[in-house]
């Protein structure tokens, strides 16, 4: 699909406030509502705008640490990224879990109420996973910037 400028606008508008009316979208955007409304259609069908979320603050229901781990599985076992994800995607506390092409196998995020929480989920859950061969954890400090805005 090609994108053009009234649609990158649209979409910068609706990165700045996804719950904004289609009709206050169509008004900022200076169009009417019916022609904002099949420009979002088009940008849903054609998979470029994929929906809303919900963002929960996870320190105000109480998780206070996240940490960042860095795997590298042992690449000699037969479907060692396989097993590893499958039980991996099992644990609650991982939030996120990527699979990277470099030094690093896995990166995956893990969310804990505190630091002996984080180390019941390490040590119960985290190292019981299949095919560890390294793990470096990288615990948050402060977060400087987190946005999933696009420089539209």
């Amino acid at each position: 699909m090609q994108v053009d400028d009234t649609d990158r606008r649209l979409l910068r508008l609706l990165q700045a406030s996804p719950t904004i009316s289609t009709a206050d979208l169509a008004v900022q955007a200076g169009m009417t509502v019916a022609p904002c409304w099949r420009r979002l259609e088009k940008l849903k069908t054609a998979g470029v705008l994929k929906g809303k979320r919900v963002v929960v603050d996870m320190r105000a229901l109480g998780y206070g640490v996240q940490v960042f781990l860095r795997i590298n599985l042992d690449k000699t076992a037969p479907n060692a990224f396989a097993e590893f994800l499958a039980a991996a995607r099992d644990i609650a506390e991982v939030d996120t879990i990527q699979t990277l092409l470099g030094r690093v196998d896995i990166r995956m995020d893990v969310l804990a109420r505190d630091l002996a929480h984080y180390q019941d989920i390490y040590k119960g859950k985290i190292l019981a996973l299949p095919h560890i061969a390294d793990i470096e954890a990288l615990m948050l400090v402060s977060e400087v910037k987190n946005t999933e805005a696009l420089p539209l």
